[in-house]
């Protein structure tokens, strides 16, 4: 075990829905309790990793449905967090990008947020939903789509403030430098703690005016810098973490698209070992640190009786390395960039369940809000709900979750698509007129080192799963009825260029 010392702490993101028709104060709705949390992988308790301290999330997962193969539908931020707040996939968003607001390619969808608007519910964000640039945007609304709610908070804490300490991997600070800091004062001093001291705020008002409500809390954690007081620091020993692949090996043969999704910051390959540990303390820290902060909201929630009428969905916007393969952060089409962590607890849903095989999508969480709640689902709304499998004993119905990511290679665009099945993940890269699959089975290969797509024994499965993921593509592409105007070409917003380094990476 690496941890020295033990405090409470919850990070991801969460779903307050109650199935029962609980009266509570004459109001017989059901509320929801959304959290997600900032660049979080499976790294937790609940999903089997004993070395990281979340004890909030660990109860979470014990009053709920852990859903052990949960996928987003694409790796990055901006066009995750769109995709899932519409229900739709990013070939119908027409989202790939960061600093596009959601409006400037679908400017007619009806959100999750607008959907319970529309049944007189107070939609509310506290924190980051949508695309905020992390951490320079703190403090302010960043991409959000003030649509989708009634009223926001845009907490500021010392994190911010002190950003000139931070250690990082290279004197030219931006939002994707791998960076750290143990951090001086309390919790409620970061951002992250001012906006559970604001959702807090939210639960007690409610629980007196009786209003139901739709509660979005989004962390900014624990996304880089990882920042946290230093008596999360303190709960792990540097020597103690463990040395990732630096996966050289790994990338001999690989097409040029997914080497460049594993290279693409020449600061992030060949760290020494000592920054490794430390990087990898650092995110384990600032993961316990939002624990933390989760664990105060559903402290409240409980203690203002909301938690018989809510429903709780905790996740994440994408996965995240941490050496793997060397590389750092998200933004490839490996499991550690797509897949999350998703909970759901409260009224009417099962105990203690874990669905460990069975895939699902963040495209799923709108479809499945509004059948918990009771709310009828707009018609250009995709995905599968997911209310059988949290009320009983229903099975998932999808055979596979679908990703994609685009990137350049030397100014020359290669678009990427995977699908993860129960077992294996087929990654297809179109890049120069040509097609490139990697294929993994997570039966002998969980980790995903082994390309057995060229392996004769697998040539059946992997002309099936070819099929399966065509498929998908297509389905994706689909126009969907009710969705209002498609804008495609949408250009991101301006933004001042940084003065980088003159050093660049050779992928």
């Amino acid at each position: 075990m690496l941890i020295r010392n033990k405090i409470l702490l919850p990070f991801l993101l969460i779903f307050f829905v109650s199935s029962d028709k609980i009266k509570i104060d004459g109001n017989k709705k059901l509320n929801v309790l959304f959290i997600i949390a900032d660049d979080l992988n499976c790294d937790i308790g609940p999903y089997g990793n004993d070395d990281v301290y979340t004890p909030n999330l660990d109860k979470l997962a014990r009053n709920g449905v852990v859903f052990g193969n949960a996928h987003v539908q694409y790796p990055l931020c901006g066009p995750s967090r769109a995709s899932l707040m519409t229900g739709l996939y990013p070939d119908q968003t027409n989202s790939k990008e960061l600093r596009l607001f959601l409006r400037q390619t679908v400017p007619d969808v009806v959100t999750i947020g607008q959907r319970f608007i529309q049944e007189s519910y107070n939609s509310v964000r506290v924190g980051k939903i949508y695309h905020y640039h992390n951490p320079r945007d703190i403090g302010t609304s960043g991409h959000d789509d003030h649509f989708t709610w009634d009223q926001t908070v845009n907490p500021y804490g010392r994190d911010k403030v002190e950003e000139y300490m931070l250690h990082k991997v290279k004197d030219q600070f931006d939002g994707a430098t791998l960076s750290w800091l143990e951090a001086d004062g309390q919790d409620n001093e970061q951002t992250d703690g001012i906006g559970a001291d604001e959702t807090i705020k939210f639960l007690e008002k409610y629980s007196k005016n009786g209003e139901n409500f739709f509660l979005a809390f989004g962390l900014y954690r624990p996304h880089i810098p990882f920042v946290a007081p230093k008596k999360y620091f303190d709960m792990y020993e540097t020597e103690n973490m463990s040395l990732p692949s630096n996966g050289e090996d790994f990338i001999e043969g690989l097409s040029p698209p997914a080497v460049k999704s594993l290279r693409a910051r020449y600061e992030q390959i060949g760290l020494d070992n000592e920054t490794i540990k430390t990087v990898k303390e650092a995110y384990y820290a600032t993961t316990s640190f939002v624990d933390a902060q989760i664990g105060r909201v559903l402290k409240k929630l409980k203690e203002t009786g909301l938690d018989k009428n809510t429903i709780i969905i905790f996740t994440s916007d994408h996965g995240y390395h941490l050496g793997e393969k060397g590389h750092w952060q998200k933004q490839t089409l490996y499991d550690r960039a797509t897949k999350v962590p998703l909970i759901f607890s409260g009224p009417g849903i099962l105990k203690g369940k874990t669905v460990n095989d069975q895939p699902v999508e963040l495209v799923d969480l709108y479809k499945t809000i509004m059948d918990l709640t009771g709310i009828s689902v707009p018609s250009f709304v995709q995905g599968t709900s997911l209310k059988g499998a949290l009320i009983g004993d229903q099975n998932v119905q999808r055979e596979s979750a679908l990703s994609e990511l685009r990137l350049y290679v030397k100014g020359n665009l290669a678009q990427g698509y995977a699908i993860k099945t129960k077992r294996y993940r087929l990654i297809r890269w179109y890049y120069k007129q040509n097609n490139y699959y990697e294929l993994y089975d997570h039966k002998h290969d969980s980790d995903e080192i082994k390309n057995v797509f060229n392996n004769d024994d697998y040539s059946t499965i992997a002309d099936s799963l070819i099929t399966i993921l065509n498929s998908r593509i297509k389905e994706a592409r689909i126009r969907p009825d009710g969705i209002g105007r498609q804008i495609k070409n949408a250009k991101p917003n301006f933004e001042p260029k940084r003065i980088n380094s003159t050093k660049k990476s050779k992928y």
